[in-house]
């Protein structure tokens, strides 16, 4: 597993999309590690070859396990009539800060062939067996492939079991 932080200009891999720019240099408020999913709708996405896509329409979410599953793509049509809706892999996109945009590691002729789906035709997206086809279009290893109680981290934090003595304290590093 790709756990790979750096601050200034550098990049954040882990379990989500992947981070690149400046961080949170560029941003007002808490981000760009920690944000309110409202705050990405609308986010521009550009592929590969440098195309605008699409917009993100709305974040989905494993409720089960907490984490995000996809990012739901408007591409095409014209003020949201005849869009065409797309199920992008979260870990499939990386968040440019810089560019205050995704971008997706494809080029925009295969988005454009991408299976989607019509606002009144979602598909049955906890269905593993359309979620792993989706998965393998975009190239991304599955939300639901590692361990959901694997919440490790740079520091280690994540090995220590919840009220041990060893745990930090809230707000602060134990002494």
């Amino acid at each position: 597993m790709l756990n790979q932080t750096q601050t200034q200009g550098g990049t954040r891999q882990g379990q989500g999309a992947r981070i690149v720019g400046k961080g949170s240099a560029t941003a007002d408020g808490p981000g760009p590690e920690v944000m309110a999913a409202a705050t990405l709708d609308g986010n521009k996405v550009i592929s590969s070859d440098g195309e605008d896509i699409g917009k993100v329409k709305d974040i989905m979410l494993d409720v089960g396990s907490g984490r995000i599953a996809y990012a739901v793509l408007s591409s095409g049509g014209f003020l949201g009539i005849g869009d065409k809706l797309l199920a992008i892999p979260w870990r499939a996109l990386t968040l440019d800060t810089q560019e205050k945009c995704f971008v997706l590691d494809m080029t925009a002729e295969r988005v454009k062939n991408a299976p989607g789906f019509d606002k009144d035709h979602w598909p049955a997206m906890a269905d593993q067996t359309w979620a792993t086809s989706v998965h393998q279009y975009y190239g991304s290893e599955p939300y639901w492939g590692r361990d959901p109680y694997d919440r490790r981290d740079d520091l280690g934090a994540g090995d220590i079991p919840a009220g041990s003595s060893d745990a930090p304290e809230a707000g602060g590093l134990k002494l």
